[in-house]
């Protein structure tokens, strides 16, 4: 029998992000699962070429952490059931690679991974995120693809 016991569901607070915890949601209650909600915060680069920026990048990733950190508490807490036990996860770098991480480390199951379906240059030059994660995930991946009207 199929035994699901933890997802991953990623979110980039977009529409269709919400779409695929929908479907994660769904699947933590078939399963009684545990639920871990994710977001990735890019990395900015530390060293200022420019002697004049007074730009403050420690502080500036704080600030956004802790947005980010609290968005998902948010969105946990008005669309997640209080039946589903659920975490939240704030990653640090390349979106992909961290949800992958994140899913080896609390040894998901399953990820559940909205995508938009960009095709062409969009593709060619921006890649997937769900596509990598795909690759290269520990467990299976749920794609959800973005509803068209």
């Amino acid at each position: 029998m199929l035994a699901i016991k933890k997802i991953v569901c990623p979110t980039d607070f977009s529409e269709p992000s919400y779409q695929g915890l929908d479907y994660a949601i769904e699947l933590a209650k078939l399963f009684q699962a545990e639920l871990s909600v994710v977001h990735v915060l890019n990395v900015l680069a530390h060293s200022a070429s420019d002697p004049n920026i007074s730009f403050a990048i420690p502080e500036y990733e704080r600030i956004m952490h802790k947005e980010s950190e609290d968005k998902l508490k948010e969105i946990v807490k008005t669309r997640v059931p209080s039946a589903i036990k659920a975490e939240t996860v704030i990653g640090h770098g390349n979106a992909a690679k961290e949800i992958v991480r994140i899913a080896e480390e609390g040894k998901a199951d399953l990820i559940v991974i909205a995508t938009q379906g960009h095709t062409g240059w969009h593709h060619l030059v921006m890649g997937s995120i769900a596509e990598k994660v795909i690759r290269h995930a520990p467990c299976p991946v749920f794609a959800i693809r973005e509803k068209r009207c």
